[in-house]
């Protein structure tokens, strides 16, 4: 699965995140405190908004979308059952390191994790459903391999926070703090100079060697503490940096073997011309739909 249908995999979350708040607020009658019985879900001075404008208003922006994806679900589903086509766990883990790696991706918690796998599942199952008559050959598919052997060759991963500062003194007396049972992600909020990271308690998500983005001598910092821990002070072009690691993955030389569907996948999806799109197998599964075009 290629950049942009990693891509594809964020934005159905988020349809599904939308679709999910609205579906149980517009279940329960109930938004912001109010009773269920309420009509008024805000008010402006002498002005309100209504439950039935709101929920108009969300149908409006998000239903067709929304529901949209919900159908190319269970398409998706529907047919992935008729013509028994499964995908391996360790595709889906692949994917989705490979997401976290090469974009900088934190690691989701528990629930966010489910539905993370969840959509790159359904993303390969859609793959496999269009191409699952294609012919590629295994001459093909090692001569693939053989050229884009580096893809395959995953190099080490750490997740990790940061905090910069402008002097030593200032790293020091963090230090101290953190010692003394400061939180991490607290400092970083209030004196990190990095502005970007800094709101978000200095969350890097994973970076690995190479990664042109931070200084390299986080990798090696970040190879002598052990996860919950963090660094001594390290000196950057900006002042002085530590570094936090949460969590890390190990590099890994994918075989031929292991990636041989993959790539049939990729061989395949590129002689299709077109990008994946489950819109193609809606006939084919019999969708009749509200919006009926």
């Amino acid at each position: 699965m290629k950049t942009r249908e990693l891509w594809y995999v964020i934005v159905a979350l988020v349809i599904l995140n939308i679709l999910t708040a609205f579906y149980f607020m517009s279940k329960s009658g109930r938004a912001s405190g109010f009773p269920v019985d309420a009509e008024t879900v805000a008010t402006v001075g002498n002005s309100s908004v209504t439950r039935e404008e709101w929920l108009k208003e969300l149908e409006a922006r998000y239903g067709e979308d929304t529901l949209r994806e919900l159908v190319d679900q269970e398409v998706i589903s529907h047919l992935a059952k008729k013509y028994n086509v499964k995908i391996p766990k360790a595709d889906v883990e692949r994917e989705l390191r490979t997401f976290q790696t090469t974009y900088g991706g934190s690691a989701p918690d528990q629930q966010n994790l489910k539905s993370w796998k969840k959509q790159i599942e359904l993303s390969l199952l859609l793959e496999e459903l269009l191409t699952k008559d294609a012919v590629v050959s295994n001459e093909e598919m090692k001569s693939y391999y053989e050229k884009n052997k580096s893809t395959y060759e995953v190099p080490a991963a750490f997740q990790l926070s940061h905090i910069v500062v402008k002097t030593k003194e200032e790293a020091d007396q963090a230090i101290k703090e953190l010692k003394e049972g400061s939180s991490f992600e607290t400092l970083a909020r209030e004196r990190s100079m990095d502005e970007f990271t800094a709101s978000e308690g200095g969350g890097l998500g994973f970076i690995q060697e190479g990664d042109e983005r931070y200084p390299q001598t986080y990798i090696s910092e970040a190879q002598k503490v052990k996860k919950g821990e963090w660094s001594m002070p390290i000196k950057t072009d900006e002042g002085y940096a530590i570094i936090k690691l949460h969590d890390q993955l190990s590099g890994k030389k994918y075989s031929y073997k292991e990636v041989k569907r993959e790539i049939r996948r990729q061989i395949a999806v590129g002689q299709l011309g077109t990008p994946p799109s489950a819109r193609t197998l809606w006939q084919e599964a019999g969708v009749e739909w509200f919006y009926g075009k």
